[in-house]
């Protein structure tokens, strides 16, 4: 029996059968890239760096979920499919947008699920009610990238948004009976193990649907590079991801499904650190950790 409680394990229990999520970009953009809250948006972020070749903005919305679709029954012999509109923020635009990019999946009678990649400054009632008329036909999940509590952190990281957006959007959200998962990155510059697990007791007290958790990694052309380069930034080390992720997932909510504990970045434009590329040896070695030490999702909850 596993440590914690995997994606892969809810999909299974929810569906009975092999489920494959397939990233589209949807076409939007975001406030912290296109000038309403900066241009430059967050230190970290280059969307290449997170999203696999199989997501291409250069074809239309309907081919990438065809092709995701085809992909996904070749290589994982998958039986049905959740859509994710990941890159950028995928409810930053006019409702009558949003529902014409949403309704897409409606012609793929594969499709089981739709998971909503966003801001939580990004949400509204009126998007909220629109994303709701989903969860008769689907499961519904909406992914809010929250990264810390700590308004410090998110000043640094240039977030533009604060904890307590995420707490009125997670109320709204829970409100309307959409799932709701949270992006977190462990090791952003400043925040001290302590710090992070505030982090950690907090998405437990929220009892999240879900969580992502993310070990930060410095990408060509970003202003991580850019702190790192000007020694003002250290990534963590491989023992003290495994040390500190084994405690977080200690103390979250045992039915949060924890859908990612790695992270992805294409080679070429990764400065480090490079412990990253392994990710089943991460996953191996996290697993091996909780089990020797006894620790298992939400033990100190």
């Amino acid at each position: 029996m596993s440590s914690y409680y995997k994606f892969s394990e809810y999909l299974k229990k929810r569906f009975g059968c092999r489920v494959h999520k397939v990233i589209v970009d949807a076409g939007l953009s975001c406030p912290n890239i296109d000038g309403t809250l900066s241009t430059n948006g967050c230190i970290f972020c280059d969307n290449y760096s997170f999203s696999p070749p199989t997501r291409r903005e250069d074809i239309s919305l309907e081919n990438q979920i065809k092709e995701g679709i085809r992909y996904g029954k070749e290589r994982y012999k998958a039986k049905k499919f959740i859509i994710y509109f990941q890159p950028y923020s995928n409810t930053y635009a006019p409702l009558d947008i949003l529902k014409e990019r949403y309704d897409t999946i409606k012609k793929f009678p594969d499709v089981v699920g739709i998971s909503i990649g966003t801001r939580p400054d990004c949400i509204d009632e009126e998007k909220i009610l629109l994303i709701k008329s989903y969860i008769k036909a689907y499961d519904v999940w909406i992914e809010y990238g929250l990264q810390s509590i700590h308004n410090k952190t998110l000043k640094l990281i240039n977030r533009n948004h604060t904890y307590e957006d995420f707490l009125k959007a997670v109320e709204i959200t829970k409100n309307a009976g959409i799932k709701i998962c949270a992006h977190i990155i462990i090791g952003l510059p400043g925040e001290t193990e302590e710090e992070i697990m505030k982090t950690a007791k907090e998405c437990g007290r929220l009892k999240l649907d879900g969580i992502k958790i993310h070990p930060l990694y410095i990408v060509k052309g970003t202003g991580l590079e850019e702190m790192f380069i000007k020694g003002k930034y250290k990534p963590l080390t491989f023992e003290e991801y495994i040390e500190i992720t084994t405690k977080f997932i200690g103390y979250l909510w045992k039915d949060t499904v924890i859908q990612r504990i790695t992270a992805d970045c294409p080679p070429e434009i990764l400065i480090g650190p490079d412990w990253i590329r392994n990710k089943q040896y991460i996953l191996k070695k996290l697993e091996e950790t909780m089990t020797a030490r006894g620790i298992y999702q939400g033990c100190f909850y």
